[in-house]
């Protein structure tokens, strides 16, 4: 005959009546008010100032720096980033998914060096990986010639500064994210549902399109916008592969900012962008929550 257990469970510690896991979110949500929300606060209350014509600005509530983002100029700009964004980051997650999924499907002693290399690409900065492939793509040392010595090219060529040059690097650069972002749902997948589609007929492709890609819609999604935001907010790269004409909304910040000293519309202009990702960020939320209900 066995004593069964009667220990009356301890309640959760409480300082002054306030519970214990809202203690535990007392520092981040310090750290979140004084290093994101005052900035973008002050950051926003710049954004409209006045600026005086020798290049400095003044406390004062205009209009005149949101409405330059009316311009022609600025709406091209604009339309030209996001669709860079959307190209990369579609590109990137159609990449991320079927690795990440042949990936979780290995043998844990394949997959954990896998996992140790993504990150290790994740320690590169962006000055290295941009400078890496300026040398990858120039015309001396750079990809061109091994096409030549192949056959495939009759001289060598560069590829930068082009639009092709900051996707490739945005690809690289966005690439671990992508995978470590999928890697955790898709390891927990049930793999009895893939062989079950098999059962029915279904080839292995198949049933990754039809049962795999279904069930983990609300990931890629995610997925996406994680890589969209980070190529919205990339600076280096463009900078340093593209032309003028190529480069993102980050670095036409920078450009008003330091360069032009125009700090009102650099001000508003990184107002719109935090809003862009905040309303990207609360969309994916919602919709991610539909899917999975």
């Amino acid at each position: 005959m066995t004593v069964q257990d009667t220990t009356i469970p301890r309640p959760i510690p409480r300082f002054r009546g306030v519970d214990h896991k809202t203690l535990i979110l007392i520092p981040p949500g310090i750290m979140l008010l004084v290093f994101f929300l005052c900035p973008f606060l002050i950051m926003g209350a710049v954004s409209f100032y006045y600026r005086v014509p020798d290049g400095f600005y003044e406390p004062d509530f205009v209009l005149a720096n949101y409405a330059a983002f009316f311009d022609p100029v600025f709406l091209t700009a604009l339309a030209r980033s996001l669709t860079l964004c959307a190209v990369i980051s579609v590109v990137c997650v159609s990449l991320a998914m079927p690795f990440t999924y042949l990936v979780s499907r290995m043998r844990r002693g394949i997959q954990v060096p896998i996992v140790i290399l993504l990150l290790c690409i994740l320690t590169l900065s962006e000055v290295i990986l941009g400078f890496s492939w300026t040398i990858l793509l120039s015309r001396t040392a750079g990809v061109s010639n091994v096409l030549v010595w192949l056959g495939i090219l009759d001289r060598p060529v560069s590829y930068y500064p082009s639009r092709i040059g900051i996707m490739i690097a945005m690809l690289h650069f966005c690439f671990p994210f992508a995978v470590l972002t999928i890697y955790p749902p898709i390891s927990r997948f049930d793999r009895s549902l893939p062989e079950a589609a098999a059962t029915l007929g279904a080839d292995p492709i198949r049933a990754f399109f039809t049962v795999v890609i279904p069930a983990l819609r609300g990931t890629i999604i995610s997925a996406l916008v994680l890589v969209f935001v980070f190529a919205l907010g990339a600076y280096l790269f463009p900078q340093m592969l593209g032309r003028p004409a190529d480069w993102t909304l980050s670095v036409l910040i920078t450009d008003q900012a330091i360069y032009k000293s125009n700090i009102p519309l650099a001000a508003a202009m990184s107002v719109f962008l935090c809003l862009i990702c905040f309303v990207l960020i609360i969309g994916v939320g919602k919709l991610t929550k539909k899917t999975e209900g």
